[in-house]
């Protein structure tokens, strides 16, 4: 869209834009604010989309800012009250939202209008279920096809640690705006009801969680399509919530399902047994023990196939993980790693394995105790995605382990210091994977495997000179093969996780002639 947009709405000129700022009574027109320069009209109408039908778009590029207009001022009271609660992102950037003080928007005369109302046509067209998902198969409750219900159905089996609403919110929160959860128990099982705002993002979660550990070994997912299509939520506590309400009670001791609901599951018991559900590790300050939580499903330890990884259990409310990535003040961009192998481990080293989950700006491997460092990651975000992959993991030899450090900074030596180059300032480094807005990067971030995607490969290079770049360095290649749309990419497969750990220490940047330097980074798939 040109940067020639008018800077005017209702013709009123952009001095009203100001007065936005201040509190506004309720109004259906939404006014977005700080959203990143490369944002399509289609993201940001599907801000909206989950709350109800986004009936007219003005983009304001040259002001990082746009005006949605819903179809009723109900839906844009629900979209205002969640996202107080859910700062909403765009392309990893947390953009702003409140009434506006326009009553609605007049485009009709706007010049450069033709691609918001193409989005809006696009967006409210998938939403309202003229396009459907690929796939004819049947759920496992009864005849619905997979996407038509926003609302899954959760067991919780081998519950060896409390499981909690904000644990369930958490992680099925990475796949879409979750609207509200019900938990209960049934059979003895802890259970949940979770309502998505679209029923696209119930049919990723039920692809991706089902049979997946939220813990090593235990608490085992098993995630099925209710057949409810909505939830209803009458008190929001320990046991429901409904996220688009803020004003509902608390509800102390009443039953969270409704008759209605219940009649849908037959008799359900409610949560009342001691230990089932309560809360994790009470008395502990910050984080509980054995934590990091990764930010998609997948393994995070190679003994323990299927494992979600080690989660964090907030305990407190300043130490709870924010939704969508917003980390609160009180944890900090600083990793402590402890139990590094001394005489393997360098500051290089630790930069290049951290640097898959986020930009390592500084690493100091501590003088006195050289199997602990400090690493400062770009933000508090990428330190938790950081520690949620990487805590537990061999490297040389050694099962490390990642917590957030009480230390805000990573400091420099100061001139003359003795420091044996133990400590590195990377945060002019070329090597960050993650400096551009809304980078590819963000997408492709997986748990340690031991398959490794390879990328930036020139055309000359052949599969035996790749798997002897590796096989020489001494790591087992078991696999290899190239993508076959795209031969500057594949897979290869070593002997075991923590041979692909250290194999992307070492060959990542590798120089592969003709200008090109390798690309290393954990896969998905397997060969």
């Amino acid at each position: 869209m040109s940067n020639s947009t008018p800077s005017t709405a209702n013709g009123n000129d952009s001095k009203k834009f100001k007065g936005d700022r201040s509190p506004c009574g309720p109004s259906r027109v939404l006014h977005v604010r700080k959203i990143p320069i490369e944002v399509s009209e289609a993201e940001v109408v599907s801000l909206g989309v989950p709350f109800g039908k986004v009936t007219n778009l003005l983009m304001l590029k040259g002001k990082n800012q746009a005006f949605i207009e819903m179809a009723s001022e109900e839906a844009a009271i629900t979209m205002v009250n969640y996202y107080t609660t859910a700062t909403p992102h765009l392309r990893n950037q947390p953009v702003f939202i409140q009434y506006s003080n326009h009553r609605e928007l007049k485009t009709d005369n706007l010049p450069n209008q033709g691609r918001a109302q193409a989005a809006l046509q696009a967006v409210n067209a998938v939403h309202s279920g003229n396009m459907t998902l690929s796939g004819s198969a049947s759920t496992s409750d009864g005849a619905l096809m997979p996407g038509q219900s926003p609302v899954l159905r959760i067991i919780v089996e081998n519950l060896f640690y409390p499981v909690s609403l904000e644990v369930l919110h958490q992680i099925f929160s990475k796949f879409g705006t979750v609207l509200k959860i019900i938990t209960f128990t049934k059979n003895n099982q802890f259970q949940a009801l979770l309502q998505y705002a679209d029923p696209m993002n119930a049919h990723h979660a039920k692809v991706t969680l089902d049979g997946q550990n939220i813990y090593n070994a235990c608490c085992t997912l098993r995630v099925e399509f209710s057949k409810l299509t909505s939830l209803n939520v009458k008190y929001n506590n320990d046991k429901s919530r409904d996220f688009t309400r803020l004003d509902l009670p608390s509800g102390d001791g009443q039953p969270t399902l409704d008759p209605a609901m219940t009649a849908a599951f037959g008799c359900c018991s409610f949560p009342g047994a001691p230990g089932i559900i309560s809360s994790p590790y009470p008395g502990a300050a910050g984080f509980a023990p054995a934590i990091g939580f990764p930010q998609a499903a997948g393994l995070s330890m190679q003994s323990m196939p299927g494992a979600l990884g080690p989660l964090t259990i907030p305990t407190s409310v300043a130490g709870r993980m924010a939704i969508h990535g917003m980390a609160p003040a009180a944890v900090h961009s600083v990793l402590l790693v402890s139990n590094l192998n001394p005489d393997s481990i360098s500051p290089h080293g630790l930069f290049i394995l951290f640097g898959v989950y986020g930009d390592v700006h500084r690493v100091k491997i501590l003088f006195n105790k050289k199997e602990n460092a400090l690493i400062q990651m770009a933000d508090a975000t990428q330190a938790q995605l950081a520690m949620s992959h990487l805590n537990g993991q061999r490297l040389h030899g050694k099962v490390i382990r990642v917590t957030i450090s009480k230390h805000q900074t990573v400091q420099l030596p100061r001139e003359g210091q003795e420091d044996q180059g133990l400590t590195k300032d990377f945060s002019g480094s070329p090597l960050h994977r993650f400096k551009k807005p809304g980078s590819k990067n963000f997408q492709n971030i997986f748990p340690p495997s031991a398959t490794l995607h390879l990328s930036n490969i020139p055309p000359s290079i052949t599969d035996d000179i790749l798997k002897d770049s590796f096989a020489s360095t001494g790591y087992t290649v078991k696999a290899f093969k190239f993508f076959q749309k795209d031969r500057k990419m594949a897979l290869i497969q070593l002997g075991s996780v923590e041979e692909a750990i250290q194999a992307l220490i070492d060959l990542h940047n590798h120089d592969l002639g003709e200008n090109h330097h390798l690309r290393v980074s954990f896969s998905k798939s397997t060969i």
